[in-house]
């Protein structure tokens, strides 16, 4: 039995339509819509979403905890949405964004230009343009997004410049030693 997949999904602001176990969900930040394999059944029950198995099995044990967590992401960010912050840290390091374009200047010798998929957006601090604030509905869109960006300029251990999550602890390391003679 999955522990998870047993939760119910508490619905406050969500509009949930379920047809074929293709679940639509709308809400006030957008829409989106979840496939749930054959081996599970999703029902609403009272403002809850309910997620049980068909057939029990190993593997679709596994797929039900996943499903559970897939839909309980997508009511998240219909009700709510889902954001992440990325900080650039170095001398000159900076993004420009114009449009749906962000312009980086990260220590290499040209610039790097990333267009924003659809249903992301981001927040540049004007001031310093080291601080980058990713929007969206979508969290799996989401941390693709901020991992394409972070691959740009990897945190690096010796002098802990790069694009470092918030949060992210980066371990750094002693550099050469004097020579002592």
């Amino acid at each position: 039995m999955s522990k998870i997949g047993k939760k119910p999904i508490i619905i406050s602001s969500a509009k949930v339509e379920i047809k074929d176990n293709l679940v639509s969900l709308s809400g006030a930040k957008g829409k989106l819509t979840h496939q749930c394999p054959d081996c599970l059944l999703v029902k609403l029950d009272d403002g809850k979403l309910v997620v049980s198995l068909v057939r029990a099995t190993c593997k679709n044990n596994m797929l039900w905890g996943l499903h559970r967590a897939l839909l309980a992401n997508k009511v998240k960010g219909v009700e709510e949405g889902f954001e992440l912050k990325l900080k650039i840290v170095g001398l000159g390091y900076k993004a420009q964004l114009a449009g749906r374009k962000l312009t980086f200047s990260l220590g290499y010798s040209h610039k790097i230009d990333y267009t924003l998929p659809d249903g992301v957006d981001v927040d540049v601090d004007k001031r310093t343009g080291q601080l980058l604030t990713f929007k969206s509905i979508d969290k799996c869109l989401l941390g693709k997004t901020c991992d394409i960006v972070r691959s740009f300029r990897k945190p690096e251990p010796y002098k802990g410049t790069g694009i470092i999550r918030e949060g992210e602890v980066v371990r750094r390391k002693a550099g050469k030693a004097k020579a002592t003679a």
